[in-house]
């Protein structure tokens, strides 16, 4: 029953100021949407029932960090009902893509309405903390009906999987993006399998990687130093095929002390890249080019 599912923390009201300017089209590649759940129900069967976190809360929050475009990633509180998303992209005046939840109920047509409004990916979310198990018949429905449509495949899953699934990642066609740096125990070395076939991915089989949950991988919390040497090294690995995200509104924290301050996660990518002109492709070019943009901000 839905009085059982536990309720967890909405994200800071208040955030700081990152030490570094984002340049002009900046990119969050990966936030939710949550709500209004009078509009936009949540799915009966979920982990936890977060606040509502709508799009005047996100775009009051781009304009602190100065981030100017994002991508919505449905959020599976929602179940497979992506009209949260699909009405936030309808009111961003342009700014917003979005990454769907998908099941074997889609077809080729639906996902040609989908992509007409702004949908530019599909996410599995398999982790633990989302149940654990991908079900393959269903992804390999879902990829073929959105192969015509050059949708990239996102992929959200504990690093353990990363090791246990190396072939099958490889053998994929798709386009392939890892949210969260694929998870991997920071407490560990970046000689850790997970992490080894990790850069296999990157450098081999040309996958994306989202710069972003680093609140969820530190043991340390901010600056987040037990992150940094990994962002480094898959940095490096591949450049081109970097991009950041915030993560909020950051559901599934349960204790204040472990909410995030967005400013922060922003600000800690100077620290996983010095380099300026580095940051500006993680930030505006490379995102545009995984989703086909190539005109200016608006």
């Amino acid at each position: 029953m839905a009085t059982d599912i536990p309720a967890c923390l909405g994200p800071r009201v208040a955030v700081s100021r990152s030490r570094f300017v984002p340049p002009k089209g900046a990119w969050d590649t990966h936030f939710h949407i949550l709500g209004p759940t009078d509009r936009f129900p949540y799915a009966e069967k979920r982990k936890y029932s977060p606040p509502d976190a709508l799009v005047p809360d996100y775009l009051r929050l781009m304009q602190t960090l100065g981030i100017e475009r994002g991508i919505v990633v449905h959020p599976n509180t929602h179940g497979f009902d992506n009209s949260v998303d699909l009405d936030a992209i309808a009111r961003s005046n342009g700014r917003f893509f979005g990454v769907a939840r998908l099941d074997k109920s889609v077809t080729e047509k639906s996902i040609e309405a989908l992509h007409g409004a702004g949908m530019r990916g599909v996410r599995f979310a398999f982790n633990p903390a989302h149940g654990g198990t991908l079900d393959f018949a269903t992804f390999n429905h879902v990829e073929a009906c959105v192969r015509p449509f050059g949708w990239f495949i996102e992929l959200h899953m504990a690093a353990p999987a990363l090791v246990e699934l190396k072939d099958w990642l490889r053998s994929l066609a798709a386009t392939l993006v890892i949210d969260h740096m694929g998870r991997v125990d920071v407490n560990q070395s970046i000689e850790q399998e997970p992490f080894k076939v990790l850069l296999g991915l990157v450098k081999d089989r040309g996958a994306w990687v989202k710069l972003s949950g680093a609140d969820r991988l530190s043991a340390s919390g901010y600056p987040y130093s037990d992150v940094v040497p990994f962002a480094r090294t898959l940095i490096a690995a591949a450049p081109e095929q970097m991009i950041w995200g915030s993560d909020w509104p950051h559901t599934g924290i349960f204790k204040p002390e472990r909410m995030p301050d967005d400013g922060e996660l922003l600000d800690v990518l100077a620290d996983f890249c010095p380099d300026e002109h580095t940051r500006e492709m993680i930030l505006v070019s490379n995102p545009s080019r995984l989703l086909g943009v190539h005109d200016a901000a608006g």
